[in-house]
């Protein structure tokens, strides 16, 4: 199911709200979408465009879910057999996203939103970024683009990742930013996989990924995506980007950073605009859920993992709550040190038996309540280096203190467990 095919199903369905009154890009689209969440938007008339704007697509691991035809529990075993059973999709000429091609182009001409107030400028934040190194080949992950004239924006790089080992071997990097893309490119793009390893063969393995040849640059892109932005990152060209709402809601400091040089626009002749609402539930979605494939395999690697949750109250990035099936006396022990490993960005890793719900916050914190002692059950890893998206941890180094909370019973125990009600069928009572 292509993603055009899957708003036709919420459209058939009743589930996606059409706004049809003229609506500017410039705070009001920002607005309607937060005021909305988690309801899917599409918004027919933008006052500076004449592109339409689709936004709150996949909110909710159900919404991810039902695009894949899976149940939640099934996302992770999928990304992960993506992940390790990827293969390159077939190229194909002509591509959809290349019905128009703009070789003299005005980014004012696209509807790219100012979300908040003290927003740096407007931002491009569903753009997955494709490149490639001569060495290690093609990689597709997120950066953040704040547009500051008619063909610049400045890109946000963060230290340490792919994009940014690219960038520093060859000082100016050719890049493609596709903007409304299926969720199986977004999905891949989020993931956190070894170098070398080109991410759009993992959204090729969830779902059979078209790809075609960018016009100006050197680069496999997605067919089928809405937007191509072509043009170089230049490593010593650099400008102001900030502030910007991340993950955790707050809004990022101003840093200077590369500059994004675009050189044609590439799209479907009726494309659609993707607006992924910085800081809140699809930004956290796509952000997070990627993680959980990781983690799930480092822990499996060291005790039985059931499942995982990079939950939202944790900004989805920072806390990671993971059940497992508790077989020897440390496994929540070895849960945390792996958990840790699988996602370096992690703060906090909370660890529960099987017969906590890790999706409801309350069992998690009963399991706190009932099942903790800080002295024998708490794992202090001191100072590491944590996420830059922490507004907590120390400016410039970003080391923070990492904490994993053993939440499982001690083996053979009794008084740990819940208390059941008898079971009565309600059809046989005049209720």
């Amino acid at each position: 199911m292509s993603l055009r095919d899957y708003l036709k199903k919420l459209e058939d369905q009743g589930e996606l709200v059409k706004v049809t009154t003229p609506i500017s890009k410039t705070y009001q689209i920002a607005g309607v979408l937060k005021q909305l969440e988690p309801r899917s938007v599409l918004f027919e008339t933008v006052k500076e465009s004449e592109f339409r704007v689709i936004g709150n697509l996949f909110c909710t691991k159900t919404a991810f879910a039902d695009y894949f035809g899976i149940t939640v529990s099934d996302i992770i075993p999928t990304l992960t057999r993506a992940i390790d059973h990827r293969s390159p999709g077939q190229v194909v000429d002509p591509a959809p996203c290349q019905e128009v091609i703009i070789t003299d182009p005005d980014l004012d001409t696209l509807p790219i939103l100012r979300h908040c107030q003290n927003d740096g400028g407007n931002y491009i934040s569903s753009g997955v970024v494709i490149a490639k190194h001569p060495d290690y080949g093609q990689n597709a992950d997120f950066h953040r683009c704040m547009q500051f004239s008619k063909t610049e924006m400045a890109v946000r790089v963060v230290k340490g990742r792919h994009f940014d080992r690219y960038l520093n071997d060859l000082r100016a990097l050719d890049v493609a930013v596709c903007v409304g893309n299926s969720p199986n490119v977004l999905a891949a793009a989020a993931t956190s996989v070894d170098l070398g390893i080109d991410e759009l063969d993992i959204a090729n393995a969830l779902e059979p990924l078209p790809l075609a040849r960018a016009k100006t640059v050197d680069l496999l892109i997605p067919a089928e995506t809405e937007f191509v932005l072509e043009g170089t990152v230049y490593l010593n060209r650099r400008h102001a980007e900030g502030p910007f709402v991340d993950l955790t809601e707050t809004q990022d400091i101003v840093r200077q950073e590369p500059m994004f040089e675009v050189k044609a626009v590439t799209h479907r002749r009726d494309a659609l605009w993707h607006a992924l609402l910085p800081g809140v539930l699809e930004h956290k979605l796509l952000m997070g859920m990627p993680r959980e494939p990781t983690i799930f395999k480092k822990v499996n690697e060291v005790v039985k993992c059931l499942d995982v949750n990079v939950n939202p109250g944790g900004c989805s990035w920072l806390h990671a709550i993971v059940q497992i099936d508790k077989q020897t006396g440390d496994d929540g022990v070895k849960a945390i040190h792996a958990a840790f490993a699988g996602h370096h960005s992690c703060k906090h890793v909370f660890v529960v038996d099987k017969d906590i719900d890790i999706y409801n916050p309350l069992e998690v914190e009963w399991a706190m309540a009932t099942r903790f002692q800080g002295d024998r059950d708490m794992v202090v890893l001191g100072r590491e280096r944590g996420s830059s998206l922490d507004p907590s941890a120390e400016p410039g180094t970003n080391l923070t203190t990492k904490i994993g909370f053993d939440l499982t019973k001690p083996l053979d125990s009794t008084g740990y467990d819940k208390a059941s009600f008898p079971e009565v069928d309600l059809s046989k009572l005049m209720i």
